[in-house]
């Protein structure tokens, strides 16, 4: 172990980087975490107050200097510069670095992304894997280069997806899953000594940016591609479908067999109380349901409280492909 205490930048904005910056800040002796970048602060809620990220909040609540500014630019670099900074570690910051920050450190620049590379790169990876139907994800840290999430690998921490994970879920244990990544790794980083492997370019894949309409669900694909969207895009931007002119939103749902013969949309009750929806492999069972105005209810409470028009076929919208070719 190093006796010098090296200065350390981070460049985020987004709470899954805390559980690793709490190490780094209370539990790293030989790392000071000297500055920090993030997003600036954004409108948000019904009442559209203008509210600051988890990152900024907590460098204040740390006593860390931290700036916002909508673009890093060369004042940034001066600042960082100026800090003589040892090593810059990045995780969700929403900005693609220039090759002007990426030498600012002698120890360089190293990113924590949300996948075990060179899968899923991009700006979904959590949400994406999900939905995809893996069963496996974790985080890599690797060192960036200025082609996207393709710099050389110095390490990753695999996380289980299991099959009641949602986004939510996934990004938390991700989030706790940099701990160890960045314990093993960090004095390395810091000290410049860190081994890297180049990726194999042949297995990269890489997902989009999320929208609204990514909660459209399409009942003319098989139950369980159905039931792996609602549960990545839970939080956002949360998967329902309309009928009669109202748009309900799903919680959770699951598989079933299609014992009742459902055409693709069309909605039913079994003898059991289940609440189906048929596709074209199996049936999508809703666990959880929202109405318009009304709140996220377990499909019980739904049903009691509200009388659903069963029977009827639901319109499939597009669901596009996650992944760019």
């Amino acid at each position: 172990m190093t006796n010098r205490i090296y200065r350390v930048a981070f460049l985020g904005s987004d709470e899954i980087a805390l559980p690793f910056l709490e190490y780094l800040q209370h539990a790293c002796p030989f790392v000071d975490l000297v500055l920090v970048l993030t997003q600036p602060d954004r409108r948000t809620g019904r009442g559209r107050k203008l509210t600051q990220n988890a990152i900024k909040q907590w460098s204040i609540n740390n006593s860390i200097p931290c700036q916002s500014p909508e673009k890093p630019a060369e004042r940034e670099c001066d600042w960082i510069r100026e800090e003589k900074i040892d090593c810059m570690l990045v995780m969700a910051y929403g900005h693609i670095l220039k090759k002007i920050f990426l030498d600012l450190s002698p120890g360089g620049c190293f990113n924590l992304h949300a996948s075990l590379l060179p899968k899923y790169r991009g700006a979904s990876p959590i949400e994406t894997a999900i939905a995809m139907g893996e069963t496996l994800s974790g985080v890599t840290l690797m060192r960036v280069a200025q082609k996207m999430d393709a710099g050389p690998i110095v390490d990753s921490e695999s996380v289980k997806i299991d099959s009641l994970d949602t986004g939510s879920t996934l990004r938390e244990k991700i989030g706790q899953a940099c701990v160890p990544l960045i314990q093993r790794n960090i004095e390395g980083l810091v000290k410049g000594s860190a081994e890297e492997i180049v990726q194999e370019e042949g297995n990269s894949t890489y997902c989009r940016k999320l929208f609204k309409e990514d909660g459209n669900l399409n009942f003319s694909v098989p139950a369980k591609i159905l039931v792996d969207r609602v549960r990545a895009f839970q939080s956002w931007p949360s998967c329902g479908f309309s009928i009669r002119g109202e748009k309900f939103r799903i919680g959770l749902a699951e598989e079933k067999k299609n014992d009742l013969l459902l055409k693709p949309g069309e909605t039913a009750r079994d003898r059991d109380g289940n609440f189906l929806i048929g596709t074209t492999t199996g049936a999508l069972s809703l666990l959880r349901l929202q109405k318009p105005g009304g709140k996220m209810l377990d499909i019980e409470d739904f049903l009691r409280g509200f009388n659903f028009p069963f029977g009827e076929i639901i319109e499939s919208l597009e669901m596009k492909n996650l992944l760019i070719q």
